[in-house]
């Protein structure tokens, strides 16, 4: 058996959203099953089935921040600064 993972979209333009998962012994039986799970009221008008096999882990040395970047955050006060500047150089 084989593991999906199952996301639906409502109507909309509202984004995919993981339901669950569930296990089948192919895709094709997977789209029913989940069809049968997690469609039986209307709840999506969309569905993605993913083999969990498929999916890629990122390990966590790759999401670790860098802390090392200051250039990459900008908390404004750089373009308040010189704002300022500019706006006093302006009135003399």
């Amino acid at each position: 058996m084989r593991t999906f993972e199952v996301f639906l979209k409502r109507p909309g333009k509202d984004e995919f959203r993981h339901v669950g998962s569930m296990q089948a012994p192919d895709p094709e039986m997977a789209q029913v099953l989940a069809r049968d799970s997690y469609c039986r009221r209307g709840e999506g008008d969309q569905m993605w089935l993913v083999d969990r096999s498929d999916v890629v882990e990122v390990d966590q040395e790759v999401l670790a921040t860098t802390t090392d970047l200051a250039h990459r955050t900008n908390d404004g006060s750089a373009v308040a600064a010189r704002r300022k500047q500019l706006r006093a150089e302006g009135a003399s």
